[in-house]
Formats: C-alpha cells, sequence, structure tokens
C-alpha cells in the first residue's frame, strides 16, 4: 500500500473528504516550491498535486499556463522538480505527492528513467494528462513496478463504456473533471457532478475526488457533499501570480485559500 492508498484509508476510516491542492513546480521561481508545500499540508492538505511545467498545457486555462511560463523562465525541468520532493521528503515523509502533467517531458527522459526518479525522489502517483489508459500499456506497469499509482482524468462527456476502461486501468483515485472546458473556467454546478459521480460508484471502488472548479470553502463544502474529495488548482495558482512581486508572502495566502476549504469539508457529516 503506497501514500495515497494509506492516506484514503485513513480519511474513510475518519469519515472526511480528501483536500488535493495543486501548484506549479517552480512558481514563481523555484527555491519556493518546498516551502509552499510545506505550508500547504500545515493548513490541511491530504494530497499534493505539483505540476510539470509544461510550454503547451493544453487542458490548463490561461491562470496554470502562466504559471508555466513563470516556472519555464527559470529553466524548471523535472531533474529540478524531483530535488524540490527529495527535499520535501527531508521532513515529510506521509504526505502523497502526485506529479500531474504532460507526455512530452516524460518520454524526453524515457519512460524507465522517469520511473525510476520519480520514485527514487519519493513520488507516489503520475497523472500524465494527455495519455489515456488506451495508450497506457506500456507506461502504467512501468509505474506500478516501481509502487507509483497511475491516475487518470473522466470528464463529464465520457461515455459508461469508457469511463469502465479507465476504471480499470486507474490506482489510487479518480479524477473527476467537473466542467467541459480547461482549469479555472466557469462555474460548478454541484448537482450535476453528483450525477456524474453515482454511476461511476457502479465502475470503480477508487475514490472519487473532483476538481475544476473549486474556487473558495463554499464550493468545496458543496462539492464534498458528493465526492470522497476536491481538487483545488487555479484558486492557489491565481494567489501566487497576485503576489509574484512579493514571493515571501505567497506561503501565507495559500495556507489562507486552504484552510478556508480544509473547515468547510471538515463541517461536513461524516461519509
Amino acid at each position: 500500500m503506497n501514500r495515497i492508498d494509506r492516506r484514503f484509508a485513513e480519511l474513510k476510516a475518519q469519515g472526511r473528504r480528501a483536500l488535493i491542492p495543486y501548484i506549479t513546480a517552480g512558481d514563481p521561481a523555484p527555491q519556493y516550491t518546498v516551502g509552499f508545500l510545506h505550508a500547504l499540508v500545515a493548513a490541511g492538505a491530504d494530497v499534493l498535486e505539483l505540476g510539470v511545467p509544461f510550454s503547451d498545457p493544453m487542458a490548463d486555462g490561461p491562470v496554470i499556463q502562466k504559471a508555466c511560463e513563470r516556472a519555464l523562465r527559470h529553466n524548471v525541468r523535472l531533474s529540478q522538480l524531483f530535488e524540490m520532493v527529495r527535499e520535501f521528503r527531508q521532513t515529510d515523509r506521509d504526505t502523497p505527492i502526485v506529479l500531474m502533467g504532460y507526455l512530452n517531458p516524460v518520454e524526453r527522459i524515457g519512460l524507465e528513467a522517469f520511473a525510476d526518479q520519480a520514485a527514487d525522489a519519493g513520488i507516489d502517483g503520475v497523472l500524465t494528462v494527455d495519455m489515456p489508459p488506451e495508450e497506457a500499456d506500456e507506461f502504467g506497469p512501468i509505474l506500478k513496478a516501481r509502487g507509483l499509482a497511475s491516475i487518470f482524468l473522466v470528464a463529464p462527456t465520457t461515455s459508461r463504456e469508457r469511463a469502465a476502461t479507465i476504471c480499470a486501468h486507474g490506482e489510487g483515485y479518480l479524477y473527476y473533471v467537473a466542467l467541459k472546458g480547461v482549469t479555472g473556467a466557469a462555474t460548478l454546478n454541484a448537482d450535476d457532478v453528483a450525477s456524474h459521480l453515482a454511476p461511476l460508484r457502479g465502475l470503480t471502488d477508487l475514490p472519487l475526488c473532483v476538481g475544476f472548479g473549486i474556487r473558495d470553502g463554499a464550493s468545496a463544502a458543496e462539492v464534498g457533499k458528493v465526492a470522497d474529495g476536491v481538487i483545488v488548482g487555479s484558486a492557489l495558482v491565481g494567489r501566487i501570480a497576485e503576489h509574484a512581486e512579493h514571493p515571501e508572502t505567497i506561503a501565507g495566502e495559500l495556507s489562507a485559500v486552504l484552510a478556508e476549504m480544509r473547515q468547510a469539508l471538515d463541517a461536513l457529516p461524516p461519509r
């Protein structure tokens, strides 16, 4: 059982929902990322998603696209990201970390080399946005052999047949995309989310975590009523952008956003 499975087992026993924040590694500069991760954990994060900076993040909206641009101005690459995780693991051996990104940077260093380095650094799962399960027959077993979970996305437009395929390949948790579009778009509808999660529960025992559109405590609580976890990205990355000229203030800003969501989720009746 890796850290992701262990964390969700603990949350289930406690009747609590997972809170999963996302930030882009190296934004606004590499030396701040580890401190941000620790601040997020202190504010109530259960799992951390760490984005790999990429020049063409096709699933992401302007907020995260600009975060990638800020990180890439510092030439942040996978090797630096792995070093960030190693530094984080010096004082936090328990919080799961999921690497979220695109296939191109992975292929550049090779699937096996990537998996070796990710596992050695202390990463627990990998979500490769542009690798569907139908194309993961090679990569999935490479990750699994090193104890890394393959995490997949399910969208509102995903057919039941394809959702079943995704669920069969998925590990760790299932990332349900609450909105049609890119990250940071529109406003989510909790009733619509509930109507899509219900059939997924008939296909998998994986925790169902919802991302895209979580902006504050109120939206987190609405989704938390029907989901096993909520994922927040653009609301945090937007704060980083707002305070990029004064990075020493960012950890406090991130903590404030996440603490509000943590409080709202913990106020819900146990699942």
